[in-house]
């Protein structure tokens, strides 16, 4: 009975830690997608295009988010993983609360820099910490629960952002103590870096994980040695990488844009936007990781090593219908409508993408490859997908009002390279994790 007690209270722990993170990860998108609710006050102050905003929202975030990411994984792997993600929390709130006192375009960019840079050193030491608490046939329901933050860090970005928004607009300026007067919006980063407060206390709480699944082929290689392993399987790793990488365009032309699409398309205000839009995430984004997580564990423990290929594939079906119609719809309501399945598939994809990524790589080398894949992302979702709708919007369409377009191609073109590359993961990943399974279990009986 008392092994049976130790037993459920550690399971219970190991889930009290998923937590946590899910909220670090929550609190992070929080920071990151509120500008995207922001961008009419922002250009009327700072006098910014499209384009300009675009910047701000993807390409100044991940500017250094790419350059840090690798060296904060190979930490990751190499020393205490609470700690890192401390220190990027605190880092990251500091920079949330600089965006807050930006009185023009460089000073916000810059600012937006340093967000990137903390947040970083959170996802390679997040599912890094997960996979060492959970064995591959639970692990899918335990990492998407962390990837869960993604929408619901959007999603209360939108509905709060919007309320809080719709409540400091009453008021031309605020005044803050030492600080002074400040625009809404500046208010606005102020109050959304506050949690990350509460985000380091929790994870003084959480304990470092003993490192699991420990590969004999990985130990202790360079970074060089890392990258030769990925080439080695290159097979594997280049379309898996590029095939989730740019399927993230969707999320983030959708996050960045759909908030203003409503604004000039349909007339509506920013308090009616965060509501309609941020519900709409806030329970597809949980739901999609949910049943992406609960199906890829089901598939694996009936011997479908290519599980989470599958998944993203049906996801990528599950989004199109919604994002086709999205510039024929004549009325908000109904656009809204449409993004139901064009936010459940999303978040179906970004699950199953980092469960692809821990269950085809040795422990050893986890955070690495987690954070070049983030590298990826970064090069090609978060830079990409903002800025493509905006150069669409101003250089093609050459209409503000023609944004829905912009968007819907975006995410078509998106759509396809994705479901192509994914494709062709599918036989050598599932070979692949195969031999990975394998080769741990040897490992692990040399060891015993």
């Amino acid at each position: 009975m008392t092994d049976q007690k130790q037993q459920q209270g550690s399971v219970f722990y190991h889930w009290y830690v998923v937590g946590v993170l899910t909220f670090a990860y929550l609190v992070s998108f929080l920071d990151r997608q509120i500008l995207a609710l922001m961008v009419e006050p922002i250009q009327q102050d700072l006098m910014l295009s499209d384009t300009q905003m675009s910047l701000l929202m993807g390409l100044a975030f991940s500017l250094f988010y790419v350059f840090m990411a690798v060296p904060l994984g190979r930490l990751a792997d190499r020393t205490v993983r609470r700690n890192i993600i401390v220190g990027g929390v605190t880092l990251w709130s500091i920079m949330t609360a600089a965006c807050g006192l930006a009185g023009s375009y460089w000073h916000l960019f810059l600012a937006r820099m340093g967000v990137g840079v903390g947040e970083a050193s959170l996802t390679p030491s997040a599912t890094s910490m997960i996979a060492d608490y959970f064995p591959p046939g639970a692990r899918g329901k335990a990492l998407a629960t962390y990837n869960a933050g993604v929408s619901l860090g959007t999603g209360f970005a939108m509905v709060f952002g919007g309320m809080v928004i719709t409540y400091v607009s009453t008021s031309q300026r605020h005044s803050l103590p030492i600080i002074g007067s400040v625009a809404p919006w500046q208010y606005v980063f102020f109050l959304v870096a506050l949690p990350g407060l509460a985000v380091v206390l929790l994870m003084l709480t959480v304990r470092e994980p003993r490192r699991q699944e420990i590969s004999t082929t990985t130990h202790n290689l360079s970074f060089l040695g890392v990258l030769a392993y990925l080439l080695e399987r290159k097979q594997v790793y280049v379309p898996l990488f590029l095939g989730m990488s740019v399927n993230t365009i969707v999320g983030y032309a959708l996050f960045s844009w759909i908030p203003t699409s409503f604004a000039r398309v349909h007339g509506w205000s920013i308090g009616d936007i965060g509501l309609g839009y941020g519900v709409i995430i806030l329970i597809t984004g949980p739901l999609g990781v949910f049943v992406a997580g609960s199906l890829i564990d089901k598939l694996h423990q009936a011997g479908q090593h290519n599980a989470e290929i599958k998944v993203a594939l049906i996801s990528i079906a599950i989004c199109l219908p919604g994002v086709i119609y999205l510039p024929f719809a004549e009325t908000g309501q109904t656009a809204l409508m449409g993004m139901i399945p064009a936010s459940l598939g999303p978040a179906m994809t970004t699950a199953a993408g980092s469960i692809a990524v821990i269950n085809a790589t040795p422990n050893q080398i986890r955070g690495q490859v987690m954070a070049l894949y983030l590298l990826t992302i970064s090069l090609l979702g978060l830079s990409i997908g903002p800025t493509a709708v905006a150069l669409l919007t101003d250089y093609v369409f050459k209409a503000p009002a023609m944004i829905d377009w912009s968007i819907s191609c975006v995410v078509i073109a998106s759509s396809v390279f994705s479901a192509i590359m994914l494709w062709r993961c599918l036989e050598p990943f599932s070979e692949h994790v195969r031999d990975t399974i394998s080769g741990s279990n040897l490992s692990r009986r040399s060891s015993d």
